[in-house]
Formats: structure tokens, C-alpha cells, sequence
């Protein structure tokens, strides 16, 4: 069996350097309604103080060279919340491949009306790709395709986003990979021509109800679209108990169902659990994936943050 999926994984990281590769281009996590700086630019200084996450996830557990993804991630306000900026590192590891992902990013807010705020955002960074050849089990020893591993490269990236947001309810669109650049491509403003990645365009909502005093619910809505692809939405459901415990449930159309417990253990502190199903064919040969995230947040005017932290 790893023989015959680290076989498959090669072909597709080969035929990804000389075609547009339509698998899973970017990480994919499931708590990303508690990290919008992942998905989008312009969430970066969306709140009143600096906040950061780290993020460990496994899918697809007992499935040989599934993909595994670890996240680093900060962002707060500057200039009295007119900007924010925002940083994230990022290892995400499927098979014999390994990336390896840092950006930056800038927002700058405009004031809608007394509560609301429109956001642009832009990130920059670079991604560095590499597939370790040698390490694979093969039939054919002598075929000179796994004699030597195919060489890291950098690859620089801009990306996009509008964030448009108040305490209670917020929309989203952006484009994380709008241009990038392949060294032995040349550039051009179509990214389908100047590397291997294509462009991911990514729509979000949500909203905060008030049940009561001591229940709050938060339904929210992820829409992904890439081009010669079917479009895939996440509908989520959670609902946040005495501004300490959120539980929620994730559908991911065509793909899996989702259980998600987040826990604010004080103002600064929290920690998320998120636990995917698979329901397309993959199921047959997985049990679920896992992903773990911890928070802390800090800043000086933290202390005068009295609601929690909603998106």
C-alpha cells in the first residue's frame, strides 16, 4: 500500500510541474473560523489587540502519506486601529512532499459607520517545495525518475482579500494566491502562466444571534471556488455557552461532517479541538482526521476587551 500511494503522490507533484495541478493546492483546516487570518489578509488587526494560534493537523489517520499541516500564526491592530498586519508560517507535508509557507500581511480599515469596518488586505511571502524521490519503495531500481529527489524551489506569492466586519457579523472575499512566480516560468499576470498553482477564490459570512443571556449562536458559511473544479462550501453551526464553550458541527459538501469544541479557559487562553468525518470514498480507508488548535491572546488594551472573541 505505500508503495502504490507514494507512486501516486510522485506522479501528481510531476505532472504538477508541467500542467495545472487541480488537487488540494493549499492547507486545509477546519478551524478556520477561529483563525480568519488564514483564509483571508484583511482579517489582520481586526480586533482590539494582538492574538495568535498554533494549529497541528492530521488527516486522513491510518492512511499512508496523508496530509499533515502545522500553522504558526499573529495579528493585531496598529495606528489606532486604522491598520493591522499579520504573519504566518506554515509546514504542510502530503506523502513524500513537503511545503513550507511564510507570509506577511497588511490591512487597512475604513470606518462604514459607528460599529463597522471595511477592510483590504494584501499578503506576501514565499513557499518552498520539495518531494523527497529517493525515499520511495520501487519495482523498478533502475529508473533514473528515483535516483535523485527533485530540488526545493521558492516560489514568491501575493495575495488579496476584503474583510467587512462588525462585532456581531462579518463577510469576506479573497484570493490567497492572486500572482506567483516560478523561476523557470516566465512571469505573467495570468498565475496560470507563471507557475504550476491556480488561483483559490474564497467567499465567507457569519453572524452572531443572541438566544439568551447565557447562549449565543453562530452560524457561518465558507464557499471555495477554483476554477474547472466543482465549488464546495463548509456550512457551520455552533453555538458558544457563557462566553466560555463553543460547540459546533461543520458539513463540507461532498467531503466530510465536522465536530468542532472550542474552550476559553480565561481572557487570554483558549484551545480548540476539531474531528473530520469522511463521507466520500475515502472513508473506506481512514478513520476521520484530527486537529488541535491553542490560542493566546495579548496586548495592553486587552483588559478593556470585555466580549469574546466572536471571529
Amino acid at each position: 500500500m505505500k508503495t502504490i500511494v507514494n507512486k501516486i503522490v510522485l506522479l501528481v507533484v510531476l505532472a504538477g510541474a508541467g500542467m495545472n495541478a487541480q488537487a488540494q493546492q493549499d492547507p486545509m483546516l477546519s478551524q478556520y473560523m477561529f483563525n480568519g487570518l488564514f483564509l483571508n489578509p484583511a482579517y489582520a488587526g481586526s480586533h482590539k489587540y494582538f492574538s495568535s494560534t498554533l494549529t497541528y493537523r492530521k488527516q486522513w489517520v491510518n492512511f499512508e502519506g496523508a496530509p499533515q499541516t502545522a500553522m504558526a500564526a499573529v495579528d493585531g491592530p496598529l495606528k489606532n486601529e486604522t491598520m493591522g498586519i499579520g504573519l504566518i508560517v506554515m509546514n504542510d507535508q502530503i506523502g513524500i512532499t513537503r511545503q513550507n509557507d511564510i507570509y506577511a500581511s497588511y490591512s487597512y480599515n475604513i470606518k462604514i459607520n459607528k460599529t463597522a469596518k471595511l477592510a483590504f488586505g494584501v499578503r506576501a511571502g514565499v513557499s518552498q517545495y520539495k518531494a523527497d524521490v529517493t525515499s520511495l519503495q520501487v519495482w523498478d531500481t533502475d529508473d533514473q525518475v528515483f535516483k535523485s529527489n527533485i530540488a526545493s524551489q521558492l516560489i514568491p506569492k501575493f495575495g488579496f482579500g476584503m474583510y467587512l466586519y462588525d462585532q456581531k457579523w462579518y463577510a469576506g472575499f479573497s484570493v490567497p494566491t492572486l500572482l506567483a512566480y516560478q523561476k523557470d516560468k516566465n512571469f505573467n499576470l495570468d498565475v496560470n502562466q507563471s507557475t504550476f498553482l491556480n488561483r483559490h477564490y474564497y467567499l465567507t459570512g457569519g453572524l452572531i444571534i443572541e438566544a439568551n443571556d447565557k447562549v449565543k449562536l453562530k452560524p457561518s458559511l465558507l464557499i471555495k471556488y477554483l476554477p474547472n473544479a466543482p465549488i464546495q462550501a463548509d456550512i457551520n453551526f455552533s453555538a458558544l455557552f457563557q462566553d466560555v464553550i463553543w460547540l459546533g458541527a461543520s458539513y463540507r459538501t461532498g467531503d466530510a461532517l465536522l465536530g468542532i469544541i472550542e474552550y476559553q479557559a480565561n481572557n487570554r487562553f483558549r484551545v480548540g479541538y476539531a474531528y473530520d468525518l469522511s463521507l466520500s470514498r475515502m472513508r473506506k480507508y481512514n478513520a476521520g482526521s484530527h486537529e488541535l488548535m491553542i490560542g493566546f491572546d495579548f496586548g495592553k488594551d486587552f483588559v478593556k476587551v470585555k466580549t469574546p472573541r466572536y471571529f
